[in-house]
């Protein structure tokens, strides 16, 4: 007998992991919903998948926005099975010193502020529940560092510690997950590498991998740091 479908929120699905990862979890039967911020882009994941998935322009560093998306979908779905926080922006490579003051605020903004506002609006569903995963999308960035990538490291760094204090509250029969992808060939990744990036999996490659290891995901990962592999 088939597994039972798993309701999956995933922000960040305009482009890149955050897409492939989607359409792969679909592909696989899972139920998906999903946010980001391009309109175009939702519109034609709005085509391309029908109810009982939803996709919705939203922004995660909108904490408003965060609660009305979060209010809609628990009224027609139930509380999620695994919420992964995807979204996230990389500053352009810059010294520290270099990076204006609006762009590191809207990297902490997404990077960090986002995850806790999805975190805010639909985790206290999931209490009630009494199940589910909350994976945080970490980086090697998040264990490591590299100049003219301080902003960018330091969100990720503070991800991996938020989560795992996350991790300390939640109850028995929930986990909270920092999770490093690997590295992916996407735009974000051409930012930084320029053409080397092209000698990485891709995004859709990834999602191969990704997909199975997410669902597999359970209450004994709780608080454990793991890398996608």
């Amino acid at each position: 007998m088939a597994a039972a479908a798993k309701t999956i929120v995933i922000t960040g699905v305009s482009r890149g992991c955050g897409r492939a990862v989607a359409q792969e979890l679909i592909r696989r039967g899972q139920v998906v919903i999903g946010c980001g911020r391009s309109e175009p882009d939702i519109a034609a994941l709005q085509r391309q998948f029908s109810t009982p998935h939803d996709f919705a322009v939203v922004d995660v560093a909108d904490e408003a926005q965060v609660g009305a998306w979060a209010k809609r979908i628990l009224e027609t779905h139930e509380a999620p099975d695994l919420l992964v926080n995807n979204a996230a922006l990389i500053n352009r490579n810059a010294p520290l010193w270099d990076v204006p003051a609006r762009e590191f605020s809207d990297v902490i903004d997404v990077n960090l502020k986002g995850p806790v506002n999805v975190i805010r609006h639909f985790v206290p569903a999931m209490i009630r529940r009494g199940r589910g995963v909350i994976v945080n999308i970490s980086s090697g960035w998040g264990r490591s560092t590299a100049r003219d990538v301080a902003p960018y490291c330091a969100t990720k760094w503070g991800i991996e510690g938020l989560t795992r204090a996350l991790a300390e509250e939640l109850p028995p029969g929930m986990a909270a997950v920092p999770l490093n992808p690997g590295i992916i060939n996407t735009e974000m990744l051409r930012s930084c590498f320029g053409g080397s990036a092209d000698g990485y999996p891709t995004a859709e490659e990834w999602a191969q991998v990704a997909a199975p290891f997410l669902l597999k995901l359970n209450a004994a990962d709780n608080g454990r740091p793991l890398t996608v592999g």
